[in-house]
């Protein structure tokens, strides 16, 4: 707990070194586009030392004429002399408009064009624009990225101070998928809510110990048979390592098994040390399965409080957004868990049945705990199987044990390519080795809770992503279009002949 306790608080404070870097960064680059956006608009003037316009620098512009009389003939101008007297005094003709006259072309600067503000052609304004775009994103990226890492490991390590509680919740929300279909079904044929909750609630809660009872009253039946082969053989390998190709004698079997006495009375501290701890451990699993038990009550008697409780939380913008991903993620979350449990069962009796007629004791045991693992993807009941083929090994003949070994790969090789594709494609939408992955990833985490809980997460936010994707391409949509729609209603309609 207390490197722990470190690691999160040099994680805290690298955040905080980056953060601060990332907005220096920012801040520095939004001053050096605005500083560029002002010299745009606003071009700087060469001024003398006392602040004037210097004329020497400043681009020599042709002043813009003014309206002009327009020229006349000079017979058009003077009228003639007539028998009365002189000629008369010419009679001015009136220019034409000012809008009428064409402005004359404004003359080319003929200076040399002033030095840019860093005083050299070339060169960028702001050593920012100097690195190449392709690296400036990918050092935004980079940043972000960290800080997007730090984030997910501060949550993963409140998941793991909080395990007991993450685990109760997870496997409740896993139980409750499977229970609410029947709580909605009472409800809508007119069973009260309170009644079709407890209802589902207790059979949920029956059927769970008439399985563990099953269990255990199997194995305490075949205990002693399976001690009895077990010493069998023990002995025919004792046998066979003295009588086979490794001709061992006597004395070093002997000697090998004092070894392990031994080994065991020197280790005694930390066996009990173990035992202890497994002895918390079995404390905190029952604290955690009656925490799940009381919290799939209340997810299954008041789901939709809790839900629109938890929207309330979120922002408002994203209320909406969240508001039409929960379903689509439940609906996701209960197909998972009912194809989860029809494909365990279909392993669960296939492989049972193998056993049973390879004659392998405890095959309803065994098959019982094939299906418990096969709530864990495409390995699950490859290794809860293993247990049936050590048994085999230890009760019957290697042969028997190889045999068992290859029903087991046959089972797990029809569950992989028609089982899955068929019952669990469409609720899952993951590729098998996005499965093989999440699950590596989850048991590493949290072990076989974090296995058992790694594809139905993966699988959920998927379906949540895929949701906003979809939405916020349709809300582009949508604005494209309304914008289209303004755009030809304000565009003026050529004049009807």
């Amino acid at each position: 707990m207390a490197r722990g306790g470190k690691a999160f608080k040099a994680v805290a404070k690298g955040m905080a070194v980056v953060a601060s870097a990332a907005a220096v960064i920012e801040r520095r680059r939004r001053a050096a586009m605005a500083a560029d956006f002002h010299e745009t608009l606003h071009p700087v003037s060469p001024v003398d030392p006392v602040g004037q316009v210097d004329p020497a620098a400043a681009p020599a512009v042709r002043p813009l004429p003014g309206p002009r009389a327009a020229a006349v003939p000079a017979e058009a101008a003077v009228v003639p002399a007539g028998p009365s007297g002189p000629a008369a005094a010419p009679v001015p003709v009136a220019a034409p408009p000012a809008s009428a006259v064409a402005p004359a072309p404004i003359a080319a600067p003929t200076a040399a064009a002033p030095l840019p503000p860093h005083g050299h052609f070339g060169r960028p304004a702001t050593p920012a624009e100097a690195v190449p775009w392709g690296l400036r994103v990918a050092a935004e990226s980079t940043w972000r990225l960290l800080l997007l890492g730090a984030a997910l490991y501060v949550v993963f390590y409140i998941v793991d101070m909080l395990r007991l509680v993450a685990f109760a919740v997870l496997a409740s929300l896993l139980i409750s998928a499977l229970l609410e279909p029947t709580v909605s079904w009472l409800r809508r044929h007119g069973v009260p809510r309170s009644l079709a909750a407890g209802g589902v609630f207790m059979s949920g809660l029956a059927g769970i110990g008439l399985v563990g009872w099953f269990v255990v009253w199997q194995v305490t039946t075949n205990l002693e048979t399976v001690t009895s082969k077990v010493k069998a053989g023990v002995d025919q390998l004792r046998d066979w390592l003295i009588t086979g190709p490794l001709h061992l004698t006597e004395q070093q079997i002997t000697d090998f098994a004092n070894q392990i006495t031994k080994a065991i009375s020197t280790n005694s501290e930390q066996i009990t040390s173990a035992s202890i701890t497994g002895a918390q451990i079995a404390v905190e699993v029952l604290t955690a399965v009656l925490l799940a038990f009381f919290t799939t009550f209340f997810l299954l008697y008041d789901g939709e409080r809790i839900w629109n409780w938890a929207l309330r939380g979120l922002p408002r913008h994203s209320r909406y957004a969240m508001a039409g991903a929960g379903p689509k993620a439940w609906a996701t979350l209960t197909a998972y868990v009912r194809g989860t449990v029809c494909v365990a069962f279909i392993d669960a009796v296939c492989i049972g049945v193998g056993i049973q007629l390879l004659g392998v004791p405890m095959a309803l045991p065994l098959a019982v705990i094939i299906f418990l693992g096969a709530f864990v993807p495409l390995v699950g009941a490859l290794v809860t199987g293993t247990v049936a083929v050590l048994i085999a090994l230890v009760t019957t003949t290697p042969w028997t044990a190889l045999m068992v070994l290859v029903v087991l790969i046959a089972v797990q090789q029809i569950e992989g390519h028609v089982l899955q594709p068929l019952i669990l494609g469409r609720a899952v939408r993951v590729h098998p080795l996005g499965v093989v992955l999440g699950v590596a990833a989850g048991s590493i985490i949290g072990g076989i809770g974090g296995a058992i809980v790694a594809v139905p997460l993966i699988a959920v936010t998927n379906t949540v992503v895929t949701h906003l994707r979809r939405r916020n391409e349709a809300g582009q949509a949508v604005f494209t279009a309304l914008e289209a729609a303004r755009e030809a209603a304000t565009r003026p309609h050529p004049p009807t002949p």
